[in-house]
């Protein structure tokens, strides 16, 4: 049997399942930026995951993409202000500050993060202003890549360009300006940036895929695309409990990208049809064609790349997968104890289904998350409809 964890390390826990609990609510932070299918607006979730995403695609390093996964949650206090309208830059930047204090400060380690947060914000350094080019450009094509996109986004993304915050981005990447000036003027963009950007469009889609997982507060389904993002920060703020061996820079690569598959597929709830529809031999083979055919539609090399990094996650046999994998059931357990049962509820689950369901995966890349987890999750079952 394992030792049972100690009091410093369940305190320890306690408090980055506070502050994750807290990232929820980026899901909840509209954008003025829409869904390239123009169904909705953008929440300032999955915009975070699309925008690292971005990162991955364009080379950038694990710590730009650590930057992007943080950028953002300031807005949870803030809100975002759209760059076509008028702010009080110093009141917008104190408040931001202000909050990342907040949000940091829940941390047991949260200055290193805090750190980064800033780091980006100045944007002076190698990463940073990689992590911005990649914030800056990924709402250009957000809005060109679109097959109608709206005609006053595309006025905002053409005063952008030539008089905004893009419009340095002619001397700093001129190739992604020049295929952004191609798709304004109707002409397609050619070579391997045009295949990232195909890929990334394509990337989009997952914004619309729903999992059964509600948010924290219940409000509503969370969908696949933030749940990448919530994930990928969730490897971020627990890497000093991962397991020897573990590179947390390759977990976050495999997080950002290991539900993409669902763009074809669909999401299967894990306690669906009493946990009998989870990862049949059937969806296994779909998910393998999703993959073929997503990562396709990169470069060669790089689309062979994270097709492998996509195999590995889903074969669950080195650290970095095991590690990963446990996450991505942990994430839905601390969601469904902050929604007061969530799916549980909805499917009935016993306590003993979800230890075996879900408690044992967690356990084998985790222990000490699922030893709090468990406890936390007793509660519920000891009084709600199981109970």
């Amino acid at each position: 049997m394992r030792p049972a964890p100690g009091v410093f390390a369940m305190t320890d826990l306690t408090l980055r399942f506070a502050f994750l609990t807290e990232a929820c609510r980026l899901k909840s932070v509209e954008r003025a930026n829409v869904l390239m299918d123009l169904s909705r607006p953008e929440n300032s979730a999955e915009h975070s995951w699309h925008v690292a995403l971005y990162a991955l695609a364009f080379g950038a390093s694990d710590r730009a993409i650590a930057m992007l996964l943080l950028h953002d949650l300031v807005e949870i206090d803030c809100g975002d202000h759209p760059i076509h309208l008028a702010h009080d830059a110093a009141a917008v930047q104190a408040a931001e500050a202000a909050a990342a204090r907040r949000l940091f400060g829940m941390l047991p380690d949260g200055e290193a993060l805090l750190a980064l947060w800033r780091e980006f914000e100045a944007g002076e350094s190698p990463d940073a202003r990689m992590a911005k080019r990649m914030d800056h450009v990924q709402p250009l094509f957000q809005v060109l890549c679109a097959p109608e996109p709206l005609a006053d986004h595309v006025a905002i993304v053409r005063d952008n360009m030539g008089s905004g915050r893009a419009r340095r981005l002619w001397r700093e990447w001129p190739e992604a300006m020049e295929a952004a000036q191609a798709l304004l003027e109707g002409r397609a963009p050619c070579g391997e940036l045009a295949q990232r950007l195909a890929f990334l469009a394509e990337a989009d889609r997952l914004k619309s895929v729903l999992r059964a997982s509600l948010l924290c507060d219940g409000s509503r389904r969370e969908n696949s695309a933030e749940h990448s993002w919530h994930l990928a920060l969730y490897a971020l703020v627990m890497a000093p409990h991962a397991g020897a061996g573990v590179d947390i820079g390759r977990v976050i690569r495999m997080l950002l990208i290991h539900d993409l598959v669902e763009i074809d597929t669909g999401d299967v709830p894990i306690h669906a049809q009493g946990g009998g529809a989870h990862h049949g031999a059937a969806q296994l083979q779909a998910e393998a064609e999703a993959a073929e055919r997503i990562f396709g539609l990169l470069p060669a090399a790089q689309g062979a790349g994270l097709r492998a990094l996509w195999a590995e996650f889903e074969a669950n046999e080195t650290p970095d997968a095991v590690f990963a994998k446990s996450l991505d059931r942990a994430q839905p357990v601390m969601q469904n104890i902050a929604s007061g049962g969530g799916t549980w509820a909805e499917y009935r689950v016993t306590y003993e289904q979800l230890v075996e369901r879900v408690g044992l995966r967690i356990e084998r890349g985790a222990p000490v998350l699922w030893s709090w987890l468990s406890e936390s999750a007793r509660v519920y079952f000891a009084t709600g409809p199981e109970g």
